[in-house]
């Protein structure tokens, strides 16, 4: 963990760096296309006015180039970068190629400047993946460290580039790990500590979307309607989700190389683009406006019609850009918009709900979108009823879509993943709990006679592992079965002895170990059945087999399904033993 740790710090200060690099590149190609002056300040299109034919020309021109170059430059810059470091840490013994470390921040870059409605996150996450993946794959590691250090640079990008150290260690956990234990954890903390130190050098330490929260007196109405604001902002995630996949469904019957989705997906863009140019590019300009109470009524609806659609349906062409700052953008302006029939509490407040409301209904992750919120606005008293609007939206994307943005890609590339987390069963019994005991008849020493009799003792064993002892101290020396002892029984012969049918024992497993690591030792041998010992004696005390460890299984099952009363209803406790005995006619 110590060594994996100290490569970690690395890959978080080549995290910052990168992300510093993909955000100015963003500005650079933005300021190129649209105003035409070279600079590398962070700016959407919008700003001003621009002539029809660029707003409308300069997306399809950016796809063309993005398609051009995941043909021939590598597939796997398409998509947001969330599902493709997934699938890499899935599939691909989270090896990435270098040239993605190059190719996919370029590419967002120009998507997102030539005026695609994404963010920079999910590039930075798979370009972050990426620097730390290839560390790894230089060095003598196993995949379980390679994943760790690409998800360390995935977290650092994340970290740099919001000023968001704690939602990018909640989003490696809850999205990339697929674990939480020291080994990982420790080193992913460690990247994004030195990449938010780095941040604050590079980018400064302010919040991204600072919200001024003095004043803020929260009551029990806004609570309610904090879960109101949950409920619809869950509800305009699964529209969305819907409409992306609906979006790469149609795509994908299209009579075209995908090569060329992109370009169409620019002109979607392009076309929305006319509607409300500040639907474009990354925005956080107008982010920022939503979430202090400055925003229009016109801009609140435009954004939160345009740019959901625009952003819903290019992203299903395959296109390179990430999706949290477009769910930022729709979420505040939802919020915004449901604020104006609210009561004031602060400026900005319903829209700071509304953002959490989609990101944790989008994502599925709500404990990220609570602490992404506060880390971006700094209103850390809005805690409560953001942990109620995220948790709103978060349960009715559950109860309705089977599986997130995220995880609907997986699934569709024929992976199946799991977001939920719980007690492996196997950890919470120990084999003593599950082992078959050993009787005196199934006891045998290495010096007894194998006759007939003692076969017909041993009935009940069939092919079962039979533990074979020492003579002396009872200690284990072997194992056997029934019918390698019946084949030394014949009419013509004196009886063998056991020690003649004995085989080394390849596993013993102690009866204190729990049955995950009795599973771990049945895969790591090929073996199915192994004798138990007393770690105290080493004398066997049972067989375990692989049957056994669906104990566990069944118990977990039984616990999930199992519907009982444990106490009884207040008619049972009154009724006494001579009442119940009473009949009718005692009565009378």
């Amino acid at each position: 963990m110590l060594a994996i740790t100290t490569l970690a710090l690395v890959v978080g200060g080549a995290g910052s760096l990168a992300a510093l690099a993909l955000l100015r590149l963003i500005g650079l190609v933005t300021n190129l296309v649209f105003y035409q002056r070279v600079s590398t300040d962070l700016i959407a299109p919008g700003a001003m006015h621009h002539a029809w034919w660029l707003v409308l020309g300069a997306p399809v021109a950016g796809g063309l180039v993005i398609g051009a170059m995941a043909r021939y430059g590598s597939e796997k810059i398409r998509g947001h970068g969330m599902p493709e470091a997934i699938e890499a840490i899935l599939t691909g013994g989270s090896r990435v190629q270098p040239k993605v470390a190059v190719l996919k921040p370029v590419s967002a870059a120009i998507s997102i400047g030539t005026g695609g409605p994404f963010g920079a996150e999910g590039p930075i996450i798979m370009t972050g993946g990426a620097i730390g993946s290839i560390l790894a794959q230089l060095l003598h590691l196993t995949a379980n460290e390679r994943k760790t250090l690409l998800v360390s640079g995935a977290a650092a990008g994340m970290a740099a580039t919001f000023n968001s150290p704690l939602a990018a260690i909640l989003l490696a956990v809850e999205l990339l790990l697929f674990e939480w234990r020291p080994r990982s954890f420790v080193p992913v903390v460690a990247a994004v500590a030195v990449a938010t130190v780095c941040r604050g050098y590079l980018l400064g330490t302010a919040p991204v979307f600072p919200v001024n929260a003095a004043g803020l007196h929260l009551t029990p109405t806004l609570d309610v309607l904090a879960a109101v604001v949950g409920l619809t902002g869950g509800a305009l995630a699964v529209a969305a989700t819907w409409m992306v996949y609906r979006a790469e469904d149609a795509f994908a019957r299209l009579p075209l190389h995908w090569m060329w989705w992109p370009a169409i997906g620019g002109l979607i863009i392009g076309l929305g683009g006319l509607v409300e140019p500040r639907a474009l590019g990354v925005g956080y300009d107008v982010i920022d406006q939503l979430l202090t109470g400055r925003a229009t009524l016109g801009l609140i609806i435009g954004i939160l019609t345009v740019k959901t659609l625009i952003w819903s349906l290019s992203l299903g062409s395959g296109t390179s850009g990430g999706v949290l700052a477009p769910v930022f953008m729709i979420g505040g302006a939802l919020g915004a918009w449901e604020g104006m029939l609210f009561p004031h509490a602060i400026p900005g407040f319903w829209g700071i709900l509304g953002l959490a409301a989609v990101v944790g209904g989008v994502m599925r992750s709500p404990l990220t979108g609570v602490v992404f919120t506060l880390e971006l606005t700094h209103a850390w008293d809005m805690l409560l009823p953001l942990v109620v609007s995220a948790t709103a939206a978060y349960a009715l994307s559950a109860l309705v879509l089977k599986r997130s943005v995220l995880t609907e890609k997986i699934a569709r590339r024929g992976l199946h993943l799991t977001r939920e987390y719980s007690t492996d069963p196997l950890e919470t019994f120990f084999a003593r709990e599950v082992m078959l005991p050993l009787d005196d008849a199934a006891t045998l020493t290495e010096h007894d006679d194998v006759t007939p009799e003692r076969l017909r003792a041993l009935a009940g064993a069939a092919d079962a592992l039979l533990p074979v002892v020492d003579t002396v101290d009872g200690t284990l020396v072997g194992v056997t079965t029934r019918r390698r002892l019946a084949g030394l029984v014949t009419p013509e012969s004196v009886p063998g002895t056991v020690r003649e049918a004995t085989l080394p024992c390849r596993l013993a497993v102690r009866q204190d170990q729990t049955l995950r690591q009795v599973a771990y030792r049945f895969a790591e041998t090929g073996l199915t059945s192994a004798p138990v010992i007393d770690p105290a004696t080493h004398r066997p005390v049972g067989v375990i087999t692989l049957r056994d460890l669906l104990h566990a299984r069944l118990h977990d099952l039984n616990e999930e399904h199992h519907r009982e009363r444990v106490l009884p209803r207040q008619a049972d406790t009154d009724r006494t033993p001579v009442a119940a005995a009473a009949s009718p006619a005692d009565a009378a």
